[in-house]
């Protein structure tokens, strides 16, 4: 079995059980963020041997499901580039027009370095609007500084 494997029979099993990414987060785990639980069943992060238990009863995942929930995935792997898929490709285009600017920014404010996508944290909410609600994302990641050795 293939980590694209087991992401096939979760989200058949959440099709299956009419279960949202909100309800599996809750019966996963009440400690890790449900970005991360999310991402983690769709293989781009792990999960603790715990909440893997937790999601292959939920799921009526196999064992073998199950402990490939629990390693180290390959991550950031799209099916093409740039994307196709609409809402992923607005992110794409996202850093295409911003990814400059945001680079100066931070490094203007922070100096010369990166913001981590390891130590980092992302929650997403709904913004009711009268002209269409909106999408909030808010991203925070640690700075991490170039050394020079």
């Amino acid at each position: 079995m293939t980590r694209a494997e087991v992401t096939e029979l979760v989200l058949c099993a959440k099709r299956l059980k009419g279960l949202t990414w909100k309800e599996i987060h809750e019966k996963v785990s009440v400690s890790t963020s449900p970005v991360v639980i999310t991402a983690a069943m769709l293989g781009q992060m792990r999960l603790e041997p715990n909440e893997a238990a937790k999601a292959a009863e939920l799921l009526d995942l196999p064992k073998e499901a199950e402990i490939l929930l629990t390693e180290v995935p390959y991550r950031g792997s799209l099916p093409q580039v740039p994307p196709t898929d609409p809402l992923i490709y607005r992110f794409y285009e996202l850093v295409q027009v911003y990814g400059t600017t945001w680079k100066e920014l931070i490094q203007e404010e922070f100096g010369d370095g990166i913001m981590s996508a390891i130590d980092f944290d992302m929650t997403l909410e709904r913004q009711p609007d009268q002209k269409g609600d909106r999408v909030k994302l808010a991203m925070s990641g640690k700075f991490l500084g170039y050394k020079r050795y």
